[in-house]
């Protein structure tokens, strides 16, 4: 999770609370926006969320007038999820990003299911007091099939990982390991080079690799929120739709520990999966790792292409099905653009709301944002939603403390999974 003092850099002090006022909110435009789904043809125009009007002339297409980058012979113009999408030569998809550029995708209306069986997750710290046999007895009854825990390549830290990957191989509960491997060296110095990095997450992955391949861990988590450091997104309150949101003289030592680590574990385990996580509304980021480019808009660097897409979503970013863009506009489906931009499973690896808030607050955002996630899970390829904690030690995040259910919000978290079968 983003320190405190960032997660809170993109909101407005007022009268004793906080107004979201860089991330997540929708505008009042919005209202006059065209149906979701609507299409030319058969429409002769789609109004979208900024009351622009978006037409096509002779396979062109264009907005208030003006085209919108480069596009011919254009079939169809799809307005779906809050963005603008179409077909082009030869039948393939184009999503629309923040810089007018035509990404290719997959038609966003393809509705996908996710596999059963890892649904409920929550977060944890390998440094719990719990034992791993008291972990597996709380987490069955709180009916939670996903564990999500950190660790470096420090011995003492995976060793103690590796005690909780044996207690749960034959207990049903999948661990879903973040290999905490950044940006810096030992000394806490950013790395000197995209090579220096790489090589760092190469080590670090294939120690934890090693240790876990023989209890069963399967899934990898390949750095925690690297795409939001000092050194690496410009300014905190932008939501990270634009790639130019992000350091470019930085970029290459983020992507070389992130390519590092991918390829690390898939060195000792061809067959895991490889997640790289995001926050806020980091696509800007995603995109650009995705196809090799960098901030600036150059492209033909490496690739990193992983095998989940994972995000954070606390409530002070936004609703994740209709999260915001800079400067507060207006909302998008995240979830719907990932499945189409990158065609993988998505994961929510941490999500909760602020520290500040009640329980009683905190129970009914538990249940309203399960159920959001519960519904998106046969249609947007949500394979995982990992609540962030089981216990925080204090009243701020977790739903226990020191092995006593923290109410209402373990009720509301339990009360839900048992309701709401993941199958």
């Amino acid at each position: 999770m983003i320190k405190r003092r960032q997660f809170l850099r993109g909101l407005t002090a007022l009268g004793g609370s906080y107004v979201l006022t860089g991330y997540g909110q929708s505008s009042s435009g919005s209202a006059g926006a065209s149906p979701d789904g609507t299409t030319i043809p058969s429409a002769s125009s789609i109004i979208d969320k900024t009351g622009a009007t978006w037409t096509v002339v002779k396979g062109v297409i264009y907005r208030n007038g003006r085209t919108v980058g480069n596009t011919y012979s254009v079939s169809l113009l799809l307005w779906y999820g809050g963005k603008m999408w179409h077909i082009g030569t030869g039948g393939q998809f184009y999503v629309c990003n923040d810089l007018d550029q035509w990404l290719p995708c997959s038609d966003p209306r393809v509705d996908v299911a996710a596999t059963p069986g890892t649904f409920y997750g929550i977060n944890g710290h390998h440094d719990y007091t719990y034992t791993p046999a008291q972990l597996v007895s709380i987490l069955k009854g709180m009916g939670v099939t996903t564990y999500r825990v950190g660790c470096s390549d420090d011995p003492s830290q995976v060793n103690a990982v590796v005690k909780l990957a044996q207690a749960f191989q034959s207990n049903g509960i999948s661990l879903f390991v973040l290999i905490n491997q950044g940006i810096y060296d030992s000394v806490g110095n950013l790395f000197s080079s995209e090579s220096a990095a790489y090589n760092r997450g190469l080590q670090a992955a294939m120690t934890v690799a090693n240790a876990l391949k023989p209890y069963g861990v399967t899934l990898y988590e390949c750095g925690n929120e690297l795409t939001r450091q000092v050194q690496t997104v410009l300014d905190f309150t932008n939501a990270g739709t634009k790639a130019i949101d992000f350091n470019n003289a930085n970029w290459p030592v983020m992507r070389g520990a992130m390519r590092g680590m991918i390829d690390g574990v898939k060195t000792v385990q061809p067959s895991a999966k490889c997640g790289i996580n995001f926050c806020v509304a980091d696509i800007g980021a995603a995109d650009a790792l995705w196809d090799g480019m960098q901030p600036d808009g150059t492209g033909g660097y490496p690739k990193v292409r992983w095998d989940i897409t994972t995000w954070h979503n606390y409530e002070v970013y936004g609703n994740l099905f209709n999260i915001g863009i800079d400067g507060a506009g207006p909302g998008f489906d995240l979830p719907t653009y990932c499945k189409a931009r990158y065609g993988v499973p998505f994961m929510v690896t941490e999500w909760n709301t602020g520290p500040e808030k009640s329980q009683a607050y905190r129970a009914n955002y538990i249940t309203t944002t399960l159920g959001n996630f519960y519904q998106a899970r046969k249609t947007h390829n949500v394979q995982s939603v990992m609540y962030f904690i089981l216990d925080s030690g204090n009243n701020t995040f977790g739903v226990m403390t020191n092995g006593a259910a923290l109410n209402p919000p373990y009720s509301a978290f339990t009360s839900f999974v048992a309701s709401n079968p993941d199958r």
